[in-house]
């Protein structure tokens, strides 16, 4: 309410404001999708009643795929008015968990044990911000992210519960009885691979989708495939008893997601800014209007037609 009133009496001000020429001021605000300007020429009260329409808020499609990392959509109600932006709390939660996992695989500062060290970060950062991130989007109808947010907290809830103990998941392959040598089996780390190989199918199906979003998004996606194949790859060698390649793989693995780090700060960083409606803005490529959707080509082809 406290925004209507300011349009509201910025527009007052305003209808008695020209520039040195005489002329008017330019447009006080534009409405995207309805396409018509709130202007020094519209008397107040209509000034008032169409902000009130709009909720005095309305972004281009650029910016909206920007902040919710999804094709503008329409949705029944005002959710997204109601509710604030999910996206960048569930992207702190994975970029919280993958920084440091990139870091230890590459062995950075004599980090490994596969990422042991960080499961706490997994559970409640990767897992709890993602799955609410996850839900939050679900409610306000982004239906892209909420799938992609809901599948990654569950990866690192169930990266987090592989490590932990008490679900005995490589105990179970231990033949000695010490839960931890479970880790040096070759059942277990050929049987693991398998969950690595399809997030990277998973990631690969995204990839293709992220090409409706911008270019930051879909190189998150194109680093995450072969990141999953090197480690999947990296656990069938050690299982083979490769070490040596397995290592590599694994370092190649941590290069590969660190870059995928970097896309995802930058994004973070945009995603942040432009909800805050900083003074500045930083770019993130936005691919949205250069493949047009089912939907627009449909319409287009029914103007051209007629």
């Amino acid at each position: 309410m406290a925004t209507n009133i300011d349009t509201y009496r910025s527009a007052q001000n305003n209808t008695n404001l020209t520039a040195g020429n005489g002329s008017p001021e330019p447009p006080l605000e534009k409405d995207f999708e309805s396409g018509y300007h709130l202007n020094n020429d519209m008397d107040t009260e209509n000034a008032l009643k169409r902000i009130r329409t709009t909720g005095s808020l309305s972004i281009s499609p650029e910016l909206f795929e920007k902040i919710y990392l999804s094709p503008q959509n329409r949705v029944a109600g005002e959710l997204r008015k109601t509710f604030g932006n999910p996206t960048p709390l569930a992207l702190a939660g994975f970029l919280l968990s993958l920084t440091p996992l990139s870091c230890i695989l590459m062995g950075w500062r004599g980090a490994g044990g596969g990422g042991a060290s960080d499961i706490g970060a997994y559970f409640f950062f990767g897992g709890l911000l993602m799955t609410l991130g996850s839900i939050g989007e679900w409610i306000i109808g982004n239906t892209f992210p909420f799938v992609v947010f809901g599948t990654f907290g569950a990866y690192w809830l169930t990266f987090a519960a592989t490590l932990q103990p008490f679900y005995n998941a490589y105990g179970a392959y231990s033949t000695t009885g010490v839960a931890a040598e479970g880790l040096t089996e070759p059942a277990f780390n050929a049987s693991f691979a398998f969950f690595l190989l399809f997030m990277g199918v998973l990631c690969f199906v995204y990839m293709i989708c992220a090409l409706r979003t911008n270019v930051v998004f879909f190189l998150i996606f194109a680093t995450l495939t072969p990141a999953f194949a090197c480690l999947a790859g990296a656990y069938w060698h050690l299982a083979l008893g490769n070490a040596g390649t397995a290592s590599t793989l694994l370092v190649t693995a941590g290069a590969l997601t660190f870059i995928t780090d970097l896309c995802g700060w930058w994004i973070f960083f945009a995603i942040m800014l432009a909800s805050l409606d900083f003074p500045f803005q930083i770019p993130v490529g936005d691919l949205s209007h250069i493949i047009k959707g089912a939907s627009e080509r449909a319409k287009l082809k029914e103007q051209y037609g007629a």
